[in-house]
């Protein structure tokens, strides 16, 4: 028998998490998929969108529509990022939108000096009501727009799903759903609920007392204007007075035996579990239409996590159109272009930032493995070629261990030590979840091949596997670049690499500082050297262009000044100009351009044999000559941020303001 349990109209997750069910299922056991003739979920999405893009007040082809989250801490981040990647709509945070003159824009860069451009039509929110407006609603929050409401109550923007669909949701109503069925479409309830008793109605009270006084494990009461959550029940008495203190606040709902499906726990084991079907209803064009297949939650116990199975509907016709939705839109085809929000463009920012960080410190770490391992005999020569190169790792992350392999393998995996690789995937991670919608499925491969690697270096003693796990993670970041190649050359792009070149930039100068400025002799300063194109990813390209030997005056040239090798100071600085020209507040005389000229004419200035000259052992135009790059570079990031991430001050509640402020910010 079938029962409803609940309904799910404010913010209602899952459909994403259906899709990718579905896709999984399709990659695991092809040929059974393959062999179904199971309805496809993919036209729902089609629908779904083209709904979104009807629902626009003013019925335009070219409607903006946007998905509203809480944000990547949200439980549901997943699913949200998904859905809003499936339809092809920005992934937006309530700090990326603004109200004004009734309509709801997206911020840009430098508001509210700069005026909005891209208006907002229709916004899918996946935020509770009471969160979604500052304003009139929950004043504490952050996670909506200020004067929301108003605008919709304008017209000016629409919500889907409205303000008031929450009401819905109110377990209270589901026994009156029959009798409504019937007054307002003159049919029965196609679907019974799960037997539930409004506590306001006084019979219904009489009936449930008795229930709960004897602790009867098969009811649970909840509150009509809180939490899902079951009131808590240990002292049946003051529960039962509670609920007559204001029995119209309280539902009672009696709890079913649920259907029982087979779920994997581990190899070769299989547990029955309860499962609940989570079905998914769409207004589209003159009528409603069910998800035909979806979403089934396997109950969790204590021993158990929550699962979630892909559920099958198969037609009674193989050529029955999939979820019986023909595959034409009526939508026009319009191209649309999205604005990045500043928060996107941050984030996007600091993803290559990042990225370039944990591949250059990699790179750096199997440098110096391979130094230590070339150099079998002992003596001062491996020491303190390889005290060098540590150096540079200590400039980067500090120290932790004394023991080489201790040291090695905390950079790989403390992700709780500032600087480290661990900790530098832990933010880019970070970063990332924040713009998942702009971004291609592959990209978590990355993390999936870093999470392995790590794992398997936990758990062996073994010296080698600290290089085998640098090389896989350094694998994995490179399979990175390669995904992020793929996307569109938005501003989003062009951000990310310019995060890139500018924390190049940075590893090239604390690289060459740390071992180039000290001048050291004979064996040590040749396999210092070779470390270091090794680190850089030049030694190919120096033996082909230098061929007279490895001195440091061709390292310095090729790292430092040479304008056509990837890896060099000046070719970074190059690249951070061309893609922050592609910005759409760069002017060619902004900040961050009047610096880079700066940085850009210093370094074409600056001669190699000055640079690579050392006078009592140390190249101390070197050290100069870095150190201000460096700290042009920073300064270069914090303008850079200052223009194109600012959307004006940070948010704060009502409740954190004072009076004196509430009366300014509303003259």
């Amino acid at each position: 028998e079938w029962r409803v349990i609940s309904d799910r109209v404010q913010a209602p997750s899952g459909l994403g998490y259906a899709m990718e069910n579905r896709r999984i299922v399709s990659q695991v056991v092809p040929e059974l998929f393959h062999g179904a003739t199971l309805h496809r979920i993919e036209p729902y999405f089609d629908a779904l969108r083209e709904a979104l893009i009807a629902a626009a007040p003013d019925a335009r082809p070219d409607a903006r529509v946007v998905v509203l989250t809480p944000g990547a801490l949200s439980e549901t981040a997943y699913d949200q990022a998904f859905l809003a990647g499936m339809l092809g709509f920005p992934l937006v945070q309530g700090a990326d939108l603004v109200v004004r003159d009734g309509k709801v824009w997206m911020k840009p860069a430098g508001w509210p000096e700069v005026t909005p451009r891209e208006r907002v039509d229709v916004i899918l929110r996946r935020v509770d009501a009471e969160w979604c407006d500052p304003l009139e609603l929950r004043g504490n929050s952050q996670l909506g727009v200020a004067g929301l409401t108003e605008a919709v109550r304008r017209g000016g923007v629409r919500l889907v799903n409205g303000l008031g669909a929450g009401v819905l949701e109110n377990p209270a109503l589901l026994p009156f759903l029959p009798a409504l069925c019937e007054r307002l479409l003159g049919e029965q309830l196609r679907l019974a609920s799960t037997p539930t008793w409004w506590c306001g109605d006084p019979d219904a009270l009489d009936l449930l007392t008795p229930r709960l006084l004897g602790a009867d494990p098969t009811v649970v009461v909840r509150a009509i204007d809180g939490p899902r959550t079951p009131l808590d029940a240990s002292d049946p008495a003051r529960l039962v007075d509670r609920i007559r203190h204001s029995p119209h606040r309280f539902a009672a709902q009696e709890l079913l035996p649920l259907s029982q499906a087979p779920t994997w726990r581990s190899p070769g084991q299989v547990d029955a579990r309860p499962v609940v079907l989570r079905t998914f209803t769409l207004r589209h064009q003159s009528t409603y239409r069910p998800l035909i297949g979806g979403l089934a939650t396997a109950v969790a116990d204590a021993a158990l996590p929550t699962a979630s199975k892909d559920v099958w509907v198969l037609k009674a016709d193989p050529a029955d159109l999939d979820q019986g939705l023909p595959d034409a839109t009526t939508v026009a085809v319009v191209q649309s272009v999205p604005e990045v929000a500043p928060r996107a463009l941050d984030d996007l920012f600091w993803s290559g930032r990042y990225a370039e960080r944990a591949e250059d410190l990699l790179r750096l770490v199997l440098a110096i493995r391979s130094d230590a391992d070339q150099l079998t005999a002992p003596g001062l020569t491996a020491a303190q070629s390889t005290q060098v190169l540590v150096g540079a790792t200590q400039r980067l992350c500090g120290t932790r261990w004394l023991d080489l392999d201790d040291e090695f393998r905390s950079v790989l995996l403390d992700g709780a030590r500032p600087g480290s690789v661990a900790h530098s995937l832990s933010r880019l991670r970070t970063t990332l979840e924040g713009v998942r919608d702009q971004l291609s499925a592959d990209t978590w491969r990355v993390f999936a091949a870093t999470d392995r690697a790590g794992a398997a270096l936990r758990i062996t003693p073994h010296a080698h596997g600290i290089g085998e796990a640098a090389g896989q993670m350094l694998t994995a970041l490179l399979a990175l670049q390669g995904t992020s190649a793929n996307m569109i050359r938005d501003a989003g792009w062009h951000m990310i690499e310019t995060g890139r070149a500018i924390e190049r930039a940075l590893q090239i100068g604390i690289l060459l500082r740390a071992t180039m400025v000290d001048r050291l002799v004979g064996d040590v300063e040749q396999e210092v050297l070779e470390a270091v194109l090794r680190a850089s990813e030049s030694v190919v390209t120096h033996r082909r262009r230098y061929r007279g030997g490895l001195y440091a005056s061709g390292v310095i040239d090729l790292l430092v000044r040479d304008p056509e090798n990837p890896r060099s100071l000046r070719f970074a600085v190059a690249r951070i100009r061309e893609h922050l020209a592609a910005q759409p507040l760069s002017t060619g005389s902004t900040r961050p351009e009047r610096l880079l000229d700066q940085l850009e004419a210093q370094i074409a200035d600056v001669q190699v044999a000055d640079l690579a000259m050392a006078i009592d052992d140390r190249r101390s135009t070197l050290h100069d000559t870095l150190t201000d790059a460096d700290a042009q570079l920073r300064e270069i990031a914090r303008a850079i941020e200052a223009l194109h991430f600012s959307a004006g001050p940070p948010l704060q509640t009502y409740a954190s303001l004072s009076l004196t402020e509430l009366t300014g910010a509303l003259s």
